[in-house]
């Protein structure tokens, strides 16, 4: 019989595994999760009645009203960037900062930092960033990686 304190890096090792080999996360995650559920009910070190909870934990975090603000900003980055408003505003904020090396970065880390404070999910607002503030940056010659890693750096601060 497997030893129980063995359980949680063999679990951690399962998901990393099915992860690698190419499953959805979602699928490896929750897969790993129900397996080695079962194999915990069959060395009785787990309950199956603590299965019922999971339907409830599910629709628990379905009435999230955080997690209902992801698409409706990454809808509005898509808006911002279809009508050229976000365009324009960074390349104002570009010109703003003049002669500063590297201007239109700093305007991408300022409204990446508003965004987020307003957003308060980060996926949205790199999300949103991405589709905003990387065509510009790779018009004005930033290296992608730069640019990528600005926006994603932006969405973090709030």
């Amino acid at each position: 019989m497997i030893d129980p304190d063995l359980l949680g890096p063999l679990m951690f090792g399962a998901a990393l595994l099915l992860i690698f080999i190419g499953y959805p996360v979602a699928f490896a995650l929750g897969g790993t999760a129900l397996a080695f559920a079962i194999i915990g009910i069959n060395m009785e070190l787990f309950d199956f009645v603590l299965l019922q909870a999971l339907s409830q934990r599910i629709f628990g975090i379905m009435q999230n009203y955080t997690l209902l603000a992801v698409p409706f900003f990454i809808l509005m980055g898509m808006i911002l960037e279809r009508t050229g408003l976000a365009e324009d505003l960074l390349k104002t904020m570009g010109i703003a900062f003049g002669r500063v090396r590297g201007g239109l970065g700093f305007s991408v880390v300022i409204v990446g930092t508003l965004l987020a404070a307003a957003t308060g999910v980060v996926g949205a607002t790199v999300v949103s960033m991405g589709l905003i503030a990387l065509p510009v940056m790779l018009q004005a010659n930033y290296s992608k990686p730069l640019a990528t890693g600005v926006i994603a750096a932006s969405g973090t601060l709030r």
